[in-house]
């Protein structure tokens, strides 16, 4: 990935955000919130989530050089956890992801804007991201706030898309993410060994 451009960062970033996955859970979380108020809810925990990935993105660097990280082990780091998580996209299991973040009332942060949104994955994304360019932070910048305009927009039509596609639908596409963020966890991982042979 050392000529990435602003879309294969935003596809990326997409792939770990993972909306179409979210759809169903935050259907689940917000069931007994009246339909009038669920968009608001989305929006605001959007916001937040939002504000937790851009600490990430422009504090990351200084995190990695705390623990004297090169970039790639940090490449070949992320590689492995992005392979992870879309093994659980390919095979999300017996009760799927909506059991796991059940709750009564309004929402605040947990569980939408963090784990959803600002979940372990997108986390370690942002800072493998912000260790291997550096140098291109607005470039990072655009296509965080991209991918998650993109991601919002699916979110808030959340009862809109679950009625068109139901659960098999999403499932279908949650698994199509999951195969491309495979592809490209194995890229990541032997650009990193190749580097690091080289």
């Amino acid at each position: 990935m050392s000529e990435t451009s602003w879309i294969q960062i935003t596809i990326l970033l997409i792939f770990v955000l993972d909306p179409f996955g979210n759809v169903p859970v935050v259907l689940s979380v917000l069931k007994s919130i009246p339909k009038v108020r669920q968009r608001r809810i989305i929006a605001r925990e959007m916001l937040i989530g939002l504000g937790i990935l851009s600490l990430f993105l422009f504090f990351g660097e200084s995190f990695l050089k705390l623990f004297h990280l090169e970039t790639d082990a940090v490449r070949i780091a992320g590689g492995v956890i992005f392979f992870v998580i879309a093994i659980k996209m390919i095979f999300p299991g017996d009760k799927g992801s909506a059991s796991l973040y059940g709750s009564e009332g309004e929402p605040f942060i947990v569980p939408i804007a963090m784990p959803l949104i600002a979940g372990p994955s997108a986390l370690a994304t942002l800072l493998v991201l912000s260790n291997s360019h550096s140098d291109k932070m607005v470039l990072l910048s655009a296509s965080l706030l991209t991918a998650w305009f993109i991601s919002s927009s699916i979110l808030l039509m959340a009862p809109f898309l679950f009625e068109i596609l139901k659960s098999k639908g999403l499932m279908a596409l949650e698994r199509l993410m999951g195969m491309l963020l495979l592809m490209l966890a194995v890229q990541m991982f032997i650009d990193g060994v190749r580097n690091i042979f080289a």
